[in-house]
């Protein structure tokens, strides 16, 4: 009962704590711009106001993502993120949704290798997922690959171990067939 309680307490803590500090973040962003924009006086109408916060909010993401691809400021950024990634508590949060965001986002994108997985050989039941790491010979695992396999209406999913013999590749863009998986199946993936 009670090893139970402590495992749904750690999923709870796994599942919240970045959702709220991602909030936070947003949040007291949002409050500064806006007692920044108060400061020098600058209300145009309480309905507009939060939109201008937004695109101020954008347009900063936007410039930081200039300055951290740029040839000067690139070696900083790479120095503060190795930085956050090694100081105690901080990496357990930081370190999965940098990476997590990288899969998606960035230029380390995991998710480009569509395939059929089959799960259940008796019932012919196949699975849609990708493959994320081919080579798991550190784990001291051999002749499978890491498939992540994405729940449908969810930012979640599961990673699999599976023999390569079971994995049929599809010729499908990754975008694609992750809005498939995503939308339950019910997505155009033909509509850009």
């Amino acid at each position: 009962m009670f090893r139970n309680f402590i495992k749904y307490f750690a999923q709870g803590l796994l599942v919240t704590v970045p959702l709220a500090i991602t909030i936070y973040i947003f949040v007291r962003v949002f409050s500064g711009v806006y007692r920044l924009l108060q400061q020098f006086n600058l209300h145009i109408h309480p309905y507009i106001d939060p939109v201008i916060i937004i695109l101020i909010i954008a347009a900063g993401l936007f410039l930081i993502g200039i300055l951290a691809s740029s040839i000067v400021f690139k070696p900083l950024f790479n120095v503060l993120g190795k930085a956050i990634e090694h100081a105690p508590v901080i990496k357990h949060i930081y370190s999965p949704i940098k990476d997590f965001l990288e899969a998606f986002v960035g230029n380390k994108k995991r998710f480009t290798r569509p395939v059929l997985i089959l799960t259940n050989p008796a019932a012919n039941i196949q699975e849609l997922g990708f493959i994320t790491n081919e080579d798991l010979n550190d784990l001291g695992i051999k002749d499978k690959v890491a498939v992540y396999l994405p729940h449908s209406y969810a930012f979640s999913g599961k990673l699999i171990i599976v023999p390569r013999q079971n994995i049929q590749p599809i010729d499908a863009k990754g975008s694609d067939a992750m809005k498939f998986i995503v939308t339950g199946g019910v997505a155009d993936v033909n509509e850009e």
